[in-house]
């Protein structure tokens, strides 16, 4: 009798170290994803921020050329 207990406890014991260190293996896979994640989208974030400010300058500009188009004409 006392085998058998001793065999089921390290079978419980095998078990939850397999299930711990799938969960640890886990979830350090996850961060890392997550942290991939945020950089790109901080690149992207970033690539819109300086669209848009590259957008404000074309408009500027073209007024630029309408008001020089316009003191010629």
């Amino acid at each position: 009798m006392a085998s058998e207990i001793i065999v089921a406890a390290l079978s419980l014991l095998g078990t939850l170290g397999g299930s711990l260190s799938g969960i640890l293996v886990s979830n350090r896979l996850t961060n890392y994803r997550l942290e991939q994640l945020e950089r790109r989208v901080q690149t992207h974030n970033s690539l819109i921020e300086r669209t848009y400010k590259l957008e404000g300058e074309v408009v500027e500009i073209q007024h630029d050329i309408r008001d020089i188009k316009a003191q010629k004409g």
